[in-house]
């Protein structure tokens, strides 16, 4: 009988100790999703702050703005929908892609872009446009070039679309979109980003297209700024950490 209690009263405490290690894990979780969702607040914050209080004085800086204020708009609604610590660091992520575009074009009107911020998702293997180029692709004319003017106006902060890196730098157009919604598969973009980059230095490209393909081969699953885990769209899935740069407009 005695011993019979005795296995009785330590399966209890084995069971109590369970219940109580799955509660301090809870906490835990929910403390580190509270701290991650603060964060993201706090950078969507920041990057509103800018498109409230920036306005653009010519095109190329309008169209930052512009770029800005729709990651902006994204940001806000990833937070709401945000219930995980994965899709809270992607709200940053969104919130600073949308400070590079506020940096663009604080660079276009001619000021100081503030702070350096981390990098997006491919964006350091993608390099940046070094040198002016201008291309025909199936009867369309593109160009692309390190600095806004009239004629590149469209800026792109760099990373992976469709697994392929495309650089950070100023365009004619915002082709990338059309590249997204394309698919991988999409002819049209391969050539365009061979007759773009291939051989430019300072880029994925600058030992030719084929090297620049076989380094995104990895990330072929993911779209611009990768597919995150609020069902669809171009946020991004990265991992910054947070941290706060200070200084700056941001």
């Amino acid at each position: 009988m005695t011993g019979t209690i005795v296995v009785v009263l330590i399966i209890l405490a084995i069971i109590a100790g369970i219940v109580w290690l799955a509660k301090q894990r809870a906490k835990a979780q929910q403390r580190e999703l509270d701290d991650a969702k603060s964060e993201a607040r706090r950078w969507v914050e920041r990057l509103g702050g800018s498109v409230l209080n920036l306005q653009g004085t010519n095109e190329a800086s309008m169209q930052a703005m512009a770029d800005a204020s729709e990651r902006y708009n994204a940001a806000g609604s990833q937070l709401d929908q945000a219930k995980t610590v994965p899709q809270c660091r992607q709200v940053t992520e969104t919130a600073y892609e949308g400070l590079y575009y506020v940096r663009a074009a604080r660079t276009a009107m001619n000021l100081d872009p503030g702070p350096e911020l981390p990098a997006l998702p491919g964006q350091q293997r993608a390099g940046s446009v070094t040198e002016a180029r201008e291309v025909d692709v199936e009867g369309h004319h593109y160009s692309a070039a390190p600095v806004p003017s009239d004629r590149n106006s469209h800026y792109y902060p760099g990373g992976m679309v469709n697994g392929r890196p495309v650089p950070s730098g100023w365009y004619s157009e915002p082709w990338w979109k059309t590249a997204l919604v394309a698919g991988a598969a999409g002819i049209g973009s391969f050539l365009l980003m061979d007759a773009l980059f291939s051989g430019m230095h300072g880029t994925a490209y600058a030992d030719g297209f084929h090297d620049a393909q076989a380094m995104g081969a990895g990330d072929m699953g993911g779209a611009d700024m990768g597919g995150g885990d609020f069902g669809g769209g171009d946020w991004g899935g990265g991992d910054f950490g947070g941290g706060d740069f200070g200084g700056g407009d941001f």
